[in-house]
């Protein structure tokens, strides 16, 4: 958003608020030209995050109120955008982009010109590479939309994105049937697409919130695919994450989210050797869905889960983890920042698992940055072939 286009928003957003009688009181004595200069700040930061709307004494219900005024500001500035993006090319390329998929497109590339969506901009790449494909769009069409658009979209990059993505839908639209929040800062969404959402276990898809229009996180389905299609995503609000943010805080039952088209991680599952699953946070997400696929069809091999958290009140999936009971299953509780727990269970989860490790385990590691960056020196250390180390170097985790 432009600068001139923030004040603009800002100045209706304030009107609304002046026009609210049991807001406007607040307004009493506060410095309009300031106030509205900080929010065209929030507006025009690049964050992609929800403005940050002033205390001025408001109770959370007004406050509330006051946020919602200038989303739905925002939204109806972003809905006309998008219908005079579509319009422009419809004019120039009459079927070339189907109207419903205007929005998401819009969105994606403006995000892709602003700020490439940083550490997960091979999510939103993935999602339009597909797109490019799906829509047949080809370099003569990159004039037309950058018109549309009024910017200049990187289509070199989408161009590669293209040629590593396969066919098929750029984008799964899901409902959101279920929201847990079993620990703080963590979410468990369960999500219906309206289409079978073709994934296998250990692969990530990436997914986006129209709370955050344009914003794409990977996230790695925490199931097996089942019979009635739904998918559990686990999600942990990170720092400076507005999609994770919006995901743990905001979303609730009955929202729609789009889920983009499934990746390879590097934790699909290989041949028949037995496996050492090593989960820290939501990295569990995917190495349980590795067990839902050995469960689904024993093969004889056996599994050892070591399951890493800082306290027991952080083990967030401990009720389902409870749920997982196999004569070939093994599940280890590790616990980094709690005394009271046992010795074996002491120490961060990759320390605990190496003294599960056998010559023969094919071993799969997944879990925040820290834990990752030394994984794969620690375990050639202990012994492991390379070729049997799996970790989820081809997407960039959380």
């Amino acid at each position: 958003m432009t600068e001139a286009e923030a004040r603009e928003a800002v100045g209706r957003w304030l009107s609304l608020v002046a026009a609210d009688a049991e807001l406007s009181a607040y307004l009493i004595g506060v410095d309009w030209d300031r106030l509205k200069a900080h929010l065209a700040r929030s507006l025009t930061s690049g964050t992609g995050g929800e403005p940050e709307v002033p205390g001025l004494g408001w109770s959370e219900a007004q406050h509330r109120r006051a946020v919602d005024y200038l989303m739905g500001v925002l939204r109806t500035r972003r809905d006309l955008s998008v219908a005079s993006f579509w319009e422009a090319v419809e004019d120039r390329c009459p079927g070339l982009l189907p109207e419903r998929a205007a929005p998401l497109l819009y969105a994606a590339l403006r995000q892709l010109t602003i700020s490439g969506d940083g550490p997960n901009g091979s999510a939103l790449l993935a999602v339009l590479g597909r797109a490019y494909r799906r829509y047949g769009l080809h370099p003569a069409h990159a004039a037309v939309i950058d018109g549309a658009l009024q910017t200049v979209v990187p289509w070199s990059e989408v161009e590669r994105a293209a040629a590593r993505a396969g066919d098929g839908p750029a984008w799964w639209p899901a409902e959101v049937i279920g929201h847990d929040r079993p620990c703080d800062g963590v979410a468990v969404l369960t999500v219906r697409p309206w289409l079978w959402l073709p994934y296998q276990c250990g692969q990530a898809v990436p997914v986006c919130t129209p709370r955050r229009p344009g914003r794409w996180r990977w996230l790695c389905p925490a199931n097996a695919p089942r019979p009635d299609g739904t998918v559990e995503l686990h999600v942990r609000a990170v720092p400076g994450g507005a999609v994770s943010a919006g995901l743990v805080h905001e979303v609730r039952p009955g929202e729609l989210l789009h889920l983009g088209p499934p990746t390879d991680t590097g934790l699909t599952l290989g041949d028949g050797r037995d496996l050492l699953l090593v989960a820290g946070g939501t990295g569990l997400a995917p190495l349980r869905a590795l067990v839902e696929q050995v469960a689904a069809d024993p093969d004889g091999r056996r599994v050892t889960l070591v399951v890493g958290a800082r306290s027991v009140e952080a083990l967030y999936d401990a009720i389902t983890l409870d749920k997982l009971r196999h004569d070939w299953l093994t599940i280890v509780p590790t616990f980094s920042h709690d005394e009271l727990a046992e010795p074996g269970e002491r120490g961060d989860a990759l320390t605990v698992a190496l003294d599960h490790l056998c010559p023969e385990h094919e071993v799969y590691v997944c879990g925040p940055p820290a834990m990752l960056a030394g994984s794969r020196l620690r375990l050639l250390a202990a012994g492991v072939p390379g070729e049997r180390i799996h970790l989820p170097e081809r997407i960039p985790w959380q």
